[in-house]
């Protein structure tokens, strides 16, 4: 399971809604990459894999595939703002290390 906090879920309807065509829905993935191993990916799809766990936060529904479920499972996606910058920062209980840049984990 997956959370995204109220913030989170305000600010990915907010930009959802600016795109034309709307897209069904926002993807959370996990990607090889980074200088831990793994990294978290975030996009818009127009529709759900044949695999993905479909998530419904207040009308957003959140596509996560099978293989990226096993590093989401209880992580909490919140959107926030700071003195030195803004964007979304992932709380994951699996992770066992990050990096100097912080967008970047092992798990």
């Amino acid at each position: 399971m997956i959370e995204l906090t109220e913030t989170a879920v305000s600010k990915v309807t907010e930009i959802l809604n600016t795109q034309d065509p709307k897209p069904a829905g926002l993807r959370i993935a996990v990607v090889g990459g980074g200088c831990s191993g793994f990294q978290y990916s975030m996009a818009f799809e127009n529709s759900a894999g044949p695999l993905d766990k479909t998530y419904n936060f207040n009308g957003l529904k959140v596509f996560v595939d099978q293989a990226s479920m096993l590093y989401l499972d209880g992580v909490k996606v919140d959107y926030v703002e700071t003195l030195e910058g803004a964007g979304f920062k992932f709380e994951n209980p699996n992770v066992k290390s990050t990096c100097g840049c912080g967008s970047s984990f092992s798990a």
